[in-house]
């Protein structure tokens, strides 16, 4: 598929390649339809190539230990780096201070950055000034957009006759946007016209269509942009599958994410992202990860929709740990547990097929009443 980027970019990721605070970048490494990606930028992780780093399958993007190599290597490989982007997600989304001196690096050498986090760049008078004497445009994804532009829920979400599957997870950092996109691509080479509803900044900087960023909106009007992007998507599109990305996690106690998806983008059934080697959730020693059952029960208390498969985060587990794993969670849910990342989402199309049919259905007897 052609792709009409922005431009092409380096990915700065410095300290958090490999780390749950790198989940942008990795994101950005696995897809991206806004840049052609030329490299990443991490001192910890140099002469790597990120592909084969983060999933052991080489992508041709190479990790560098700083912009100067970065845009060298990028400009010997007939690309020309126009952007850099901020791949950092740390606990709290701030800016580390270090990353600061690399950013005014790069505006110098007349790249516009783009970044994620809660720290904005366009409100730095320096950056600013600098960005004006480079011609550099500084793009805050988080910003809050303008009140007058945003939506309050409506009720127009029952008009959407597409199957929408909420991808949620069981903690944040745990690969619920990464099996999103994977649904959507089985999905398409299915032949079905599959969407994403990107919900945070990483989807967004992917170049997802249909996207807000959770948290840059006023509480307020939450509900009512999940719905508008959902609907706007199914009005625009009429696709066959409309996924929804799930944030953070239903009891996660810094990130409870979720029910806002539920809610508003009123999903027909669950899919459950789970890491299990976690015991705690990421970032917050001491605060257990409930057990997987009661997260079920949860989150099918609330939607009143069924969780209908577990898709696996195999990280920190051997193969043989996760066989383990995948068995045991079958036994206890009696539910179809899969690894996508590893093994693709052919199987996961396969569960989720057959609740079109029920979907128009219910939708069809809904519209006649």
């Amino acid at each position: 598929m052609q792709m009409n980027y922005e431009g092409v970019a380096l990915v700065y990721c410095e300290g958090a390649f490999g780390t749950t605070n790198g989940k942008t970048a990795h994101g950005l490494i696995r897809r991206s339809e806004r840049y052609q990606i030329a490299a990443v930028i991490d001192s910890a992780c140099v002469g790597r190539d990120a592909g084969a780093f983060l999933d052991g399958k080489p992508v041709g993007i190479p990790i560098h230990a700083n912009l100067a190599a970065a845009c060298e290597d990028a400009t010997t490989r007939g690309l020309t780096p126009t952007h850099l982007v901020v791949g950092l997600a740390p606990d709290g989304g701030r800016l580390p201070p270090s990353a600061r001196a690399d950013i005014a690096m790069a505006i110098r050498a007349k790249l516009h950055i783009d970044c994620g986090l809660h720290d904005f760049l366009s409100d730095d008078p320096e950056l600013v000034t600098l960005a004006g004497e480079h011609g550099v445009i500084l793009r805050d994804i988080r910003k809050p957009p303008d009140r007058r532009d945003l939506h309050f829920f409506s009720g127009k979400i029952e008009e959407v006759d597409s199957l929408k599957i909420a991808v949620l997870g069981t903690d944040s950092a745990v690969g619920k946007r990464t099996t999103a996109w994977k649904l959507v691509d089985a999905c398409r080479a299915r032949g079905l016209s599959s969407e994403l509803i990107g919900t945070g900044q990483t989807a967004w900087l992917q170049g997802a269509r249909y996207s807000i960023v959770e948290d840059s909106l006023v509480s307020d009007f939450m509900a009512g942009e999940i719905e508008h992007a959902v609907w706007r998507a199914w009005h625009e599109l009429q696709p066959d599958l409309l996924v929804l990305e799930g944030q953070g996690s239903l009891m996660n106690p810094a990130y409870p994410g979720g029910y806002e998806l539920i809610a508003a983008g009123r999903p027909d059934a669950i899919v459950l992202q789970h890491a299990p080697a976690r015991k705690e959730y990421d970032g917050f020693p001491g605060y257990a990860i409930h057990p997987v059952e009661t997260q079920i029960q949860a989150l099918e208390l609330i939607a009143g929709k069924p969780v209908v498969a577990i898709t696996i985060n195999h990280e920190n587990l051997s193969d043989e740990q996760l066989k383990n794993a995948c068995d045991d969670l079958r036994s206890r849910t009696g539910l179809p547990v899969l690894d996508v990342l590893r093994e693709g989402a052919e199987a996961l199309v396969d569960v989720v097929l057959p609740l079109k049919k029920e979907s128009v259905g219910r939708n069809a007897e809904r519209i006649s009443t």
